[in-house]
């Protein structure tokens, strides 16, 4: 009996052992990829949405503008827990607050929520 005789399948057993921690990793890493994606979704959101606001009338029709724009372009997945609020008059602001997923974006969310803040000088109509 050689020695490479005696190590036949040691491999075999120490990628069975690995495999946990690969798979714990690439988990990690999506995750990862979503929380930083929902970051993007939100700036985004919050960007369409004051752009949307500075162009509408001040009151009820500015922040029904600002709202519809910010969760416009959000999958449906992001939308359902979007909060979207704009205000101001001369410079205008819109926050957005969007919950992150777990894993899978629609089925389960942290309960924390991601921010994203844009502002701009209202637009003068002549």
């Amino acid at each position: 009996m050689t020695r490479r005789d005696a190590d036949e399948g040691q491999v075999s057993i120490e990628f069975l052992g690995m495999t946990p921690l690969i798979l714990l990793t690439l988990v990690l890493m999506w995750q990862a990829v979503l929380v930083g994606y929902t970051f993007t979704l939100a700036g985004n959101a919050a960007d369409e949405a004051v752009r949307a606001g500075t162009a509408a009338a001040p009151g009820g029709a500015r922040q029904a503008a600002c709202s519809a724009a910010g969760r416009k372009d959000l999958s449906a997945a992001w939308r359902g827990g979007a909060a979207v609020r704009c205000g101001g008059s001369g410079y205008v602001t819109a926050d957005v607050s969007l919950k992150v997923p777990v894993l899978f974006p629609g089925l389960v969310s942290f309960p924390f929520t991601v921010h994203g803040h844009a502002g701009a000088v209202e637009e003068v109509k002549d």
